[in-house]
């Protein structure tokens, strides 16, 4: 082993000694996750490179009579288009955050010893939760709402157009 290698193994492994001494084993353990994770990234990155720079693209070398049709374009369908967030988006998540924040203050000022400024505090975050899921409900439901109607008139035009 090189002086040098020497050097940096033992590097890391005072840097690894000291990591368990301050963050505990557990620490020690998150660490050699996130290394092995990082590890098997870069692993992965070589072996999809290699592979890559091995395949054989041009089917006309290997006698196959392959020639790839034309397809047309699909037009875009309404979840696909940039559009404006409609009026029920803000609303619902004004009325979660509304909601958030009076639950969440009221249960913070009447169930635990709360402070005043801490059932404020623990209010507004709760408001701020409270906007978060109303918006996520609402951006559900308006996604549905638009598959189904698409679904529906795709479904009424594919029936139109059969025999």
């Amino acid at each position: 082993m090189q002086f040098k290698t020497f050097l940096w193994l033992s590097v890391a492994l005072a840097v690894a000694f000291a990591a368990i001494n301050w963050l505990g084993l557990a620490g020690w353990l998150a660490a050699i996750v996130v290394l092995g994770s990082i590890g098997m990234h870069v692993a992965g990155n070589a072996i999809g490179t290699r592979m890559q720079e091995a395949t054989d693209r041009d089917l006309a070398r290997r006698g196959s009579r392959f020639r790839s049709a034309p397809v047309p374009a699909a037009h875009p369908t309404h979840l696909e288009r940039r559009t404006q967030v409609g009026r029920l988006l803000p609303v619902s998540a004004g009325i979660g955050g509304v909601v958030g924040g009076v639950a969440g203050g009221t249960a913070l000022a009447t169930l635990t010893s709360a402070s005043l400024p801490g059932a404020v505090l623990g209010g507004v975050s709760s408001a701020v939760l409270g906007g978060i899921f109303g918006f996520l409900i609402s951006s559900f439901v308006e996604i549905l709402r638009t598959s189904v109607r698409e679904a529906l008139e795709a479904e009424r035009q594919a029936s139109e157009q059969r025999p």
